[in-house]
């Protein structure tokens, strides 16, 4: 009786400890990197205080532009790649927790045997069996719960590279469109060019048939018509790949992509935005939120791997029933097993101690890799905002260089029509024209990039703790796998 009353005291017992043995959970302090920001930018930030909108792209008034990024948010294959890995990380974190938990299996059995000998004889047996076993590693030292804590912030830090790859896809949605409609800008021009070096080749054919131009006279200015006749060429083969680019950022074959009527370079006007402040950089950007995860996962990492070089200690029971009889568990015999054990290496060569070393090693590593994004992302700010402001005024300027240019190039034909003038003053003056407009759609492409590049330095309206939809939008095409 005594015997059996001592059993229920020592599985107490070993709960006890057990208890007292979860006490000994050993932590990590979370790693925090101190940088000290400016307090203001060098720069001028004209927009102070005005709101950055999450769908940033409509500041530009285009719709479609809208239309182009939203589409290429929903069938970018590049950016579902990046869903996947969240899913990934979502479904890896469903493992490490899992470990904290006790495993079950259970078996159920039957078996004939028969057997003859040399004489004759023969024997036969049945039996049936059938067991349940559960088995239960007791993290002590929190070595599991430090793989699930990785687990957690390594998924936070896919959701923010997926916030990261949405932004970037953006950003090159919109940039390849205005690289359209700046190639569809310098190829009207250079057809108003060839159609104005064509008109000065009638006068320049009219004076030479009337004794006032020389053979010389005709063969520059046809040399200046096949001139742009040939700049044409290339500007039209950059157009179609850049309309090609545009396709794949949209998940669409090249060959069948097509832009509706768009609006003109000139319609475009690139929105006021506000860099805000240095110190409020941190929380805006979803690539310095990414690596601050990494670093959590780090510290993690390390508590595992320290965890590691101390004692295990693993639980596992059975419940067990057999019987002789073949396919039924009538009249069955029972057992009943409960055991416990302490594991610890006591050689292994140094590889875990390394294995911690290793962990550390690469905590410093992103420590480094943060602090470098934290300075990398002010640089990009700083940058954004000075083309930001230099962009606008040089187009202020290219825009009267041009406007004198075209005046030139008018009293320069009206002064050799009437033969005031040699035809080499018409040339400079077209010349001066063409390069002058071409240098103004080149500005006017480089005032919008810069835009996009303040928006995206400034992480594009992105704020923490913003949801993102995991679900696939409809019609776009996945694997499907049939049913076990």
């Amino acid at each position: 009786m005594a015997r059996h009353n001592g059993r229920p005291l020592r599985l107490s017992a070993l709960a006890l400890s057990l208890t007292l043995l979860g006490g000994c959970v050993i932590s990590e302090p979370r790693t925090q990197v101190a940088m000290a920001l400016p307090a203001q930018w060098q720069e001028p930030d004209e927009a102070q205080g005005s709101v950055l909108e999450q769908q940033w792209w409509q500041g530009f008034h285009s719709a479609e532009l809208d239309q182009l990024i939203t589409q290429a948010l929903a069938q970018s294959p590049d950016l579902h790649s990046t869903l996947e890995q969240v899913r990934q990380a979502e479904l890896a974190v469903n493992v490490a927790g899992a470990s904290l938990f006790p495993s079950v299996s259970a078996s159920l059995g039957s078996d004939w045997r028969r057997s003859e000998s040399s004489a004759g004889d023969s024997q036969q047996s049945r039996s049936s069996s059938g067991g349940l076993a559960i088995s239960y590693e007791v993290d002590m030292w929190g070595r599991l719960a430090a793989a699930r804590d990785s687990a957690q912030a390594s998924l936070a830090a896919s959701r923010f590279d997926y916030q990261a790859s949405r932004l970037s896809l953006a950003s090159a949605v919109a940039e390849a469109y205005f690289n359209v409609l700046a190639l569809d800008k310098q190829i009207g021009l250079a057809e108003d060019n060839l159609q104005i070096a064509a008109r000065v080749m009638k006068i320049v054919d009219a004076r030479f048939r009337n004794g006032m131009a020389t053979a010389l006279d005709v063969s520059q200015q046809r040399n200046t018509v096949l001139n742009q006749q040939a700049a044409l060429l290339p500007l039209r083969v950059r157009a179609r790949q850049t309309r090609s680019a545009l396709a794949i950022l949209l998940g669409q074959t090249p060959q069948t992509a097509m832009l509706t009527e768009h609006l003109a370079l000139d319609a475009l006007q690139p929105p006021a935005i506000s860099a805000g402040l240095p110190s409020e950089l941190l929380t805006r950007r979803p690539d310095l939120a990414s690596a601050e995860a990494d670093l959590a996962a780090a510290d993690a990492d390390v508590l595992a791997a320290r965890a590691a070089l101390l004692p295990s200690v693993q639980l596992s029971s059975s419940l067990g029933v057999s019987t002789a009889a073949l396919l039924s568990l009538a009249n069955p015999a029972n057992s009943v097993s409960l055991a416990g054990s302490l594991a610890q290496s006591l050689f292994d060569g140094g590889q875990r101690r390394s294995q911690v070393a290793i962990s550390q090693s690469r905590r410093q590593q992103l420590v480094d890799n943060y602090r470098s994004a934290v300075l990398t992302a002010l640089k990009e700010v700083e940058d954004a905002l000075g083309n930001t402001r230099l962009t606008a005024d040089q187009e202020q300027l290219q825009r009267q260089i041009v406007a004198e240019s075209q005046r030139s190039l008018r009293l320069a034909e009206l002064r050799y029509r009437e033969g005031a003038d040699e035809l080499l003053a018409v040339l400079d003056a077209q010349r001066t024209l063409f390069s002058a407009q071409s240098s103004l759609v080149d500005i006017q492409l480089s005032r919008l990039t810069a835009a996009l590049d303040l928006y995206k330095a400034v992480g594009g309206g992105w704020q923490r703790g913003q949801p993102i939809d995991t679900r696939e939008p409809a019609g776009y095409p996945r694997l499907t796998t049939p049913a076990p």
